[in-house]
């Protein structure tokens, strides 16, 4: 069992950037494939990037490459997502979401645990 906590959210400027971060607690998170997912109000929950479990692969949406990054710590039992040159689309609660043996998938039903979001706000 793996219990994630999100933090490092808030509300910034078009053009800022921000640190999430995704503390693990558990055994197996080392084991994880971890993602970043987000949910703007209205819209379904979409998928922003991945790491792999083994070897460490990362994967991104499009609307995100080059602006994103994901990393993982295993010796701090924590994942981060580095978000650079926000954009005020991508205002939304983003979750952080673990995935035991996982490939890395953009699919939000292959991953079994969930944290509770973060909410990020990027004004014009």
């Amino acid at each position: 069992q793996v219990q994630l906590v999100e933090s490092g959210g808030g509300l910034v400027q078009a053009g800022d950037s921000l640190r999430l971060s995704c503390s693990a607690s558990g055994r197996t998170f080392s084991s994880c494939a971890m993602a970043w997912f987000r949910q703007a109000p209205g819209k379904e929950r979409e998928f922003v990037a991945a790491i792999a479990w083994s070897p460490y692969n990362t994967y991104y949406a499009d609307s995100v490459k080059g602006r994103f990054t994901i990393s993982k710590d295993n010796a701090k039992n924590t994942v981060y997502l580095q978000m650079n040159s926000l954009k005020p689309e991508d205002t939304a609660v983003y979750y952080c979401a673990g995935d035991l043996f996982g490939p890395g998938s953009d699919d939000v039903a292959r991953y079994e645990y969930w944290g509770q979001g973060t909410q990020v706000t990027v004004s014009s």
